[in-house]
């Protein structure tokens, strides 16, 4: 039996996007994630960052658009890395929980505004990117 038939068996390989050794140093530098997300608009960490911050102060509208971004470039960035939309994407390859963040808190949003069907299909999805995230981002 082939490698490439016992592969395929057990499904997609777990996606792992690249690091952002930048954007990760400007943080822990204390810079704001509203002005890295000018500077670096294709990070998921980023718009997670300010969807996080947006729904702790109230502002569920715009932490609902900020998730909605970082969610779209979280694909994006999946999509260059080979994702094929499905499989893995485990939470515990750190530059993965820029999008799994921003996933999250969409689903948040998405709840917090009434829309329950795309929050249980995001509910879904995090699920199936990696069952543990959904616990490690609420905790």
């Amino acid at each position: 039996m082939s490698d490439e038939f016992r592969k395929n068996l057990m499904g997609p390989e777990p996606t792992l996007l690249p690091e952002e050794p930048d954007i990760v140093d400007r943080l822990a530098a204390g810079d704001e994630a509203v002005d890295l997300a000018a500077k670096h608009p294709t990070s998921s960490l980023v718009w997670a960052i300010l969807a996080d911050e947006a729904y702790a102060e109230g502002r569920t509208i715009e932490s609902y658009a900020y998730a909605r971004t970082g969610y779209h470039r979280g694909l994006d960035a999946l999509r260059r890395s080979g994702w094929r939309g499905a499989g893995p994407i485990p939470y515990s390859h750190e530059p993965n929980r820029g999008f799994l963040r921003a996933l999250y808190a969409l689903g948040r949003a998405a709840a917090s505004i009434g829309e329950i069907e795309e929050a249980e299909r995001i509910a879904v999805f995090l699920r199936e990117s990696d069952p543990e995230a959904s616990t490690q981002l609420a905790g």
